[in-house]
């Protein structure tokens, strides 16, 4: 078996946002420059926040990247893929598959739920109201993100903009074979970048989080494929039920991979 470099692994891992490479001497008709706000990114964000926002059901598959940097500077990517299922207002069914994650995530609109396949192992919590309320709660309690959460909340807009000083247009690109606008935003702490489908169905395709404070500048990117704005659900579909043997967990905790981990516990 060879060894493998996770005692080297550090360390740093990008934070849940986005950003735009300007240093690389990109430039687009509509771009504008550092401090100044985009009329026409701003305009795309808006219409596809409001398309987001106003979809009673989706799914989507997220194929997500983390990057890591070694103590010895060395870029390694870490990479998973989600599947989430959205019936607005409160209803939600996720999951997470990669090297150190197996994970499913329910909410019923009353209780939500955390699954560790690996562990045969669940974290649940009595959360009433939107998925708003949930996606808060599922990161104070574990520390565990959903993919583009921002991109599911009721007011994408407001959760995607806040602390935004600048923005930019840079024009179209492809993504998985579909025209899509590009848009750029820059914050104190992270810079952000987020490809919307050209159209009348203004869907995000890609979303990527620069952490420009830390070294090396890590990445978060997500993918987003396969939207079904009618997707077919079963009844029972954001019901936890527990498999046989799974033990009901005080807490869990989330490691820099994503790994969940047993904290305190069984109830």
């Amino acid at each position: 078996m060879k060894q493998e470099n996770s005692g080297k692994l550090t360390l740093r891992r990008g934070l849940m946002a986005a950003s735009i490479a300007v240093g690389f001497g990109l430039s687009a008709t509509g771009a504008l420059a550092a401090g100044a706000m985009n009329a026409d990114a701003d305009e795309i964000l808006k219409s596809m926040s409001k398309f987001l926002a106003g979809s009673k059901a989706f799914s989507v598959t997220a194929d997500i990247s983390n990057e890591f940097i070694t103590v010895d500077a060395q870029k390694l990517q870490l990479n998973s893929q989600s599947t989430v299922l959205v019936e607005r207002p409160g209803r939600f069914y996720a999951t997470r598959k990669g090297r150190f994650a197996d994970v499913e995530m329910f909410f019923d609109g009353s209780k939500l739920t955390v699954y560790g396949a690996g562990l045969n192992g669940y974290l649940q919590q009595d959360v009433s109201g939107t998925i708003d309320k949930a996606v808060l709660a599922l990161e104070a309690r574990s520390g565990m993100s959903m993919p583009g959460a921002d991109l599911l909340l009721s007011d994408p807009y407001a959760a995607l903009t806040g602390g935004v000083t600048s923005s930019g247009y840079y024009g179209t690109a492809w993504i998985g074979g579909v025209k899509a606008h590009h848009l750029a935003f820059r914050t104190p702490t992270v810079d952000w970048q987020i490809w919307v489908k050209d159209g009348d169905q203004p869907l995000p395709l890609k979303y990527v989080i620069t952490s420009k404070r830390l070294a090396g500048a890590p990445e978060y990117s997500v993918v987003l494929s396969n939207w079904n704005l009618k997707p077919a659900i079963a009844a029972d579909r954001f019901k936890f039920v527990p498999p046989k043997g799974a033990t009901n967990l005080k807490a869990i905790e989330v490691d820099e991979t994503g790994e969940i981990t047993i904290s305190g516990g069984a109830k």
